[in-house]
């Protein structure tokens, strides 16, 4: 994706990322053993920072994969992060092993998401959870924040409706204001509008926030979710995956899908 800050000179764009992770330059100094002087000059574009020099301080700014590749590129350097398709051939141990995952999951549901919640592959247990909704939203990619907060789909099944909001939206803003990426930005802004009206609350006094979800059969099912990324990912596209499995919160739901 290109957007506008790709024609800026490498020292611009760091001062931007420092400045969104409201580091002042002494904090990055101090988080890099980088001297302030030296950011100044590389910010200033004083001083050209080797790709070595970028990708240190991308690190400590926790620049994701995709815009460390922008910051080389706007050092004049190749980038260094692949960017593979999730069906390249390349991936396939990784992928066949996130899919066993999912199996292994079952009864109860899971789904293999990407960056920005569109569903990469799910196992059987979700199928009971999207019984009911409209079926534009399940038309592929599928977007869980989309089919969680809009009316046709699973925002009229959720019994606690503003709560579970409000955590989808927490979590999706605080994903935009890391990446600062335009999709993540837009569905950020898409989830508000789904949310107007609806008071965004804080989570209650109990040891996990459930999902408290209203089955076709019309019998409520009560799920904790978790939640699981890749830790050594090299490969941008494997970056932003990560795993939501829901576990049941209550023994109804425990021999309701057991």
């Amino acid at each position: 994706m290109t957007t506008a800050t790709d024609t800026r000179e490498v020292g611009p764009l760091l001062r931007s990322w420092r400045e969104r992770r409201r580091f002042s330059q002494q904090e990055l100094s101090n988080r890099s053993s980088v001297s302030t002087r030296h950011l100044s000059r590389v910010e200033t574009g004083r001083a050209h920072p080797t790709p070595e020099m970028i990708l240190h301080l991308a690190d400590h700014l926790d620049v994701p994969l995709r815009e460390r590749n922008r910051l080389l590129l706007a050092g004049g350097y190749a980038p260094q992060y692949r960017d593979r398709g999730l069906d390249d051939a390349s991936l396939a141990p990784v992928m066949e092993g996130l899919r066993g995952l999912l199996d292994a999951h079952l009864p109860y549901p899971a789904l293999l998401l990407d960056d920005y919640w569109d569903v990469v592959d799910s196992n059987a247990g979700v199928d009971t959870l999207l019984a009911g909704c409209a079926p534009e939203l399940l038309e592929p990619p599928v977007n869980v924040v989309r089919l969680c907060l809009h009316p046709g789909g699973l925002a009229p099944r959720i019994g606690n409706f503003a709560e579970w909001a409000s955590h989808l939206y927490h979590q999706l803003a605080h994903r935009a204001e890391r990446t600062h990426d335009p999709r993540h930005l837009a569905l950020a802004d898409e989830a508000g509008h789904h949310l107007a009206g609806t008071r965004r609350t804080a989570p209650p006094g109990s040891p996990v926030l459930t999902l408290e979800l209203t089955t076709d059969e019309g019998a409520p099912s009560r799920f904790f979710s978790t939640s699981a990324r890749l830790t050594t990912p090299t490969d941008a596209a494997l970056e932003g995956l990560h795993m939501e499995t829901f576990l049941p919160a209550d023994a109804a739901t425990r021999r309701r899908f057991g």
